[in-house]
């Protein structure tokens, strides 16, 4: 057990448990005091009462069924991995109060149970959980990163004292434009939280501009990152009611987020130093041009390069060309994305985003192959009074061709299909059934690792408050 690691985190975040009990206790003195003099039109209860909850439970069924063994390296790498069959439920309690003095506070607890054990929740008895851990009491299992866990997931502090501005301090959500870059991956059990100080600003007409600076981050499979810093600047022109142009820029200052092996290849690259900075411009909208007719478009494009001390094979660029048309309650476009490869020494990496939704659901490419993604895709949807229906179908290739299982090279990953219905039984319940099957195609080889054959089975119900 990393004794340091964990008490630094615990440090943390009993400091921020701290502050916010201190700013509560001070403001409520402050009421009690005015209460003394003369009876307020607002106390600091009425902003609790007038509140609004954070509050929801999701209870999961996932099934997963891959092809391949068990890890390399343990008793399991020559038998076949079992089917992971995993009853989660997640817990999500909370409370924000309404602005007081122009502060509002918000808390949130998160619980994540396992309903039964047939599966790999991707963690590790050790601290260092990265994107290749398992759980080693069940190697012989598909995974599953949805582990136990109880936490504080939000705490944070809102300040709206500046005009058309917002300050939040501590433990939050970030979700930023299509969430490919920053996300909470609300997807999974466990949420990306960052801890830190964000604004927001509406001043210039049209326009938010949001800026952060996260000190750390609490990634799904439960790892607490502490070692860095995540700068963030984004800024979005509203063009019209549904079109906009926004400009980012991401400066990470984690030497290690748990993706070495994936991002750089081999055990020898490792310990290479992840930081790196993304400088990007996005163009998307959905253009009406009557109340039945319309066409939705995408370009985007990004650089990725080190940053403050990172690895000087960090040199890749990101590009999104897309665009389709919808009729009434039918829309239906296609895409191409590019994750480029530095000459297959390094690719385009978004560790930050919710990478569940971008090349298929089945999560083959949650890190980016070192010799890079170009994926082609349709979509399309279909809303039937409370039904949404969802199909999408992949044909994903690299960007530079890659050693194959027995000799060659290929350039063609494999394709992928997946879809959905969801179903709002109304405002408070919604249920979801999904489903997604990747196919290998040439046998990608990297640090004895196929892309394997992989069908997954989601059923969801969700209570929202």
């Amino acid at each position: 057990m990393n004794t340091k690691f964990k008490s630094s985190s615990t440090f943390k975040l009993n400091l921020l448990m701290a502050c916010t009990t201190l700013a509560l206790t001070s403001m409520a003195q402050n009421v009690y005091a005015e209460d003394a003099v003369a009876e307020p039109e607002y106390t600091f209860l009425d902003s609790v009462k007038e509140g609004k909850p954070m509050t929801s439970f999701r209870l999961r069924y996932e099934n997963v069924q891959q092809d391949g063994n068990g890890p390399a390296g343990t008793p399991f790498a020559t038998k076949p991995l079992e089917d992971a069959n995993a009853f989660t439920l997640r817990s999500l309690i909370g409370w924000q109060t309404s602005p007081f003095h122009n502060f509002s506070f918000a808390a949130q607890i998160i619980n994540v149970t396992k309903l039964n054990d047939n599966y790999n929740d991707g963690t590790a008895f050790s601290p260092a959980i990265s994107a290749g851990s398992n759980q080693p009491d069940h190697l012989g299992y598909a995974k599953v990163v949805d582990p136990d866990q109880t936490n504080i997931n939000q705490a944070y502090i809102d300040w709206t004292g500046l005009k058309n501005t917002k300050f939040r301090l501590g433990r939050q959500q970030t979700n930023l434009d299509n969430v490919r870059f920053i996300g909470d991956i609300g997807f999974r059990q466990v949420m990306q939280v960052f801890d830190g100080v964000s604004v927001t600003n509406k001043s210039i007409p049209d326009t938010n501009v949001y800026a952060a600076h996260f000190e750390s981050v609490n990634q799904i499979n439960t790892r607490y990152r502490t070692a860095g810093a995540l700068d963030i600047v984004n800024a979005k022109y509203s063009i019209s009611g549904t079109e906009g142009i926004t400009g980012y820029g991401y400066f990470s200052k984690f030497d290690d987020l748990g993706f070495g092996n994936a991002w750089f290849g081999g055990t020898t690259n490792a310990g290479r130093n992840q930081s790196n900075k993304t400088l990007g411009l996005r163009l998307d909208g959905v253009h009406p041009f009557n109340p039945n007719f319309r066409a939705a478009y995408t370009a985007e494009y990004a650089k990725q390069t080190d940053y403050s001390g990172g690895d000087s094979l960090i040199d890749a660029h990101y590009l999104k060309l897309g665009g389709g048309v919808g009729f009434d309650a039918f829309n239906i476009r296609i895409d191409q994305e590019t994750l480029s490869s530095n000459d297959g020494k390094f690719a385009f990496q978004t560790p930050f985003g919710t990478n569940h939704l971008f090349q298929g659901w089945v999560d083959k490419f949650l890190a980016t192959p070192r010799q890079g993604i170009k994926d082609t895709f349709v979509t399309a949807t279909y809303r039937l009074d409370d039904f949404l229906f969802f199909a999408d179908y992949h044909v994903i290739n690299s960007d530079v061709d890659f050693a194959k299982v027995g000799g060659g090279t290929g350039d063609k990953y494999g394709k992928e299909w997946n879809v959905a219905v969801t179903y709002n039984v109304n405002s408070n319940i919604m249920t979801k059934l999904e489903y997604g099957k990747f196919t290998e195609s040439d046998q990608y080889v990297a640090t004895a690792n196929r892309i394997r054959d992989t069908d997954k089975l989601w059923l969801t119900a969700m209570y929202t408050f």
